[in-house]
């Protein structure tokens, strides 16, 4: 009987056991869900990889397939440079724990995606069943026990009972151990050791974002009291979406990367870039999020190795190191659907002019700034980052150039392209 018509099957026993709109009726409550909805790549992975078991195709349900069918990839793409496919998976198996932890949910169908698996099973929530009630309760209760109750229920009463009495005794050690012992504090995490410098400050951080909205005159990057502004700057092209006057792709990844902070009860404030005084960022840590939208990004980076310029009205990354003068540009030729690749830089260091930490997340588009603030965050992509570093990275400057694929106006992976430590 095909599984498309009739029933969805649960892969664990291979038993038709679900109807199969009763799984489409639940995808589609979970993907109507704020943890799906507010996403495009965790609702299409999911709704896919149940819709081509549902058709009988579990068997395709493979990394380079859905990054192909899903994610627009080419079929030779590589998969282990870019593991949007892997990424995008673990991301729905967390959401789904999330959407099922919560008990408003509890008595609904279960869809699962096992670990290193793209085929979802579904199952029956679980029922919760009271235990057996020993035999004077059954007494009490009016009931008639049994006259000899079986070995076997004798058997069940003794090890339930030792059971309970284990538990009790190895929480009562426990206890009385803990007062004598302080449990080691778990290793820091690469994260927490990135933003280390800033987290470790008794000062508020100051997290400044672009303001695409304001003509920034390029040319003014030397002046530290005041943003200059300039009636007709010099066009650069580079495409930003509005969110009133910031960035939208700043605002996502100021959502982001502000929870290193918020997670450790530190204060920090939130400004835009025109807003920022120097004497205000010599004050304590700063985060700068976006390039050509953010004169202080434009300022900070002016005297490292990579940094942004302008050509000809085209705004450049480049590596002013390099004896041939690297630059890297987006390929605004191309329509906004068929964008290839947007670049960005992602720093950690120690300001010499402020004397204060500072990270950085700037791209020379929305896409590239996205890209770079999902280094910052998520731990696969720091880490691809780190082992381009040397050992004693943490007591070190650190500035790398970053690329992203972008697809439909969204980026991919970031692919660490030049790391440069001091």
């Amino acid at each position: 009987m095909p599984i498309g018509q009739k029933s969805a099957i649960d892969l664990a026993d291979a038993k038709p056991v679900i109807e199969t709109p009763r799984v489409r009726e639940q995808l589609e409550r979970l993907l109507a869900h704020p943890l799906f909805a507010n996403s495009k790549r965790y609702p299409a992975l999911l709704a896919y990889a149940v819709e081509q078991t549902l058709l009988g195709n579990a068997a395709e349900l493979k990394e380079r397939s859905i990054g192909v069918e899903v994610f627009g990839r080419s079929p030779t793409y590589d998969a282990n440079s870019d593991p949007v496919v892997r990424i995008t998976a673990g991301e729905v198996r967390k959401r789904l724990t999330q959407y099922y932890y919560d008990p408003a949910h509890r008595g609904e169908l279960l869809l699962e995606l096992p670990t290193g698996s793209y085929v979802p099973l579904f199952r029956e929530p679980e029922r919760f069943q009271m235990p057996e009630p020993p035999i004077a309760a059954i007494q009490a209760a009016g009931e008639v026990a049994p006259a000899a109750p079986s070995r076997l229920w004798r058997l069940r009463w003794v090890v339930a009972t030792s059971v309970v009495a284990m538990v009790v005794l190895a929480g009562t050690v426990g206890m009385l151990t803990g007062l004598r012992y302080h449990n080691e504090p778990p290793p820091l995490s690469n994260i927490d050791r990135f933003w280390g410098p800033v987290t470790s400050s008794v000062n508020p951080t100051t997290f400044c974002l672009g303001e695409p909205a304001k003509n920034i005159d390029v040319g003014s990057i030397n002046s530290l009291d005041t943003v200059v502004t300039n009636p007709k700057p010099e066009p650069l092209y580079f495409r930003l979406h509005y969110s009133g006057n910031l960035a939208l792709a700043d605002v996502i990844t100021l959502t982001r990367t502000v929870a290193a902070l918020a997670s450790r009860h530190k204060a920090f404030r939130v400004v835009p870039a025109s807003e920022a005084s120097f004497g205000q960022l010599r004050e304590g840590p700063f985060v700068l999020i976006g390039a050509f939208d953010n004169i202080w990004t434009l300022r900070v980076t002016q005297n490292l190795r990579f940094g942004f310029e302008s050509k000809d009205g085209v705004a450049l990354l480049v590596d002013r190191k390099s004896s041939t003068k690297t630059t890297w540009a987006t390929a605004w030729d191309l329509p906004y659907q068929k964008l290839s690749r947007d670049y960005a830089i992602v720093a950690r260091i120690h300001d010499k002019t402020t004397g204060q930490p500072v990270i950085i997340a700037a791209g020379i588009s929305e896409e590239g700034t996205e890209a770079a603030g999902e280094i910052l965050y998520n731990p696969e992509y720091l880490n691809s980052l780190l082992a381009k570093a040397p050992r004693d990275w943490e007591e070190k400057n650190m500035e790398a150039v970053i690329e992203t694929q972008v697809i439909e106006g969204h980026p991919g992976p970031p692919n660490i392209l030049a790391v440069e430590t001091w």
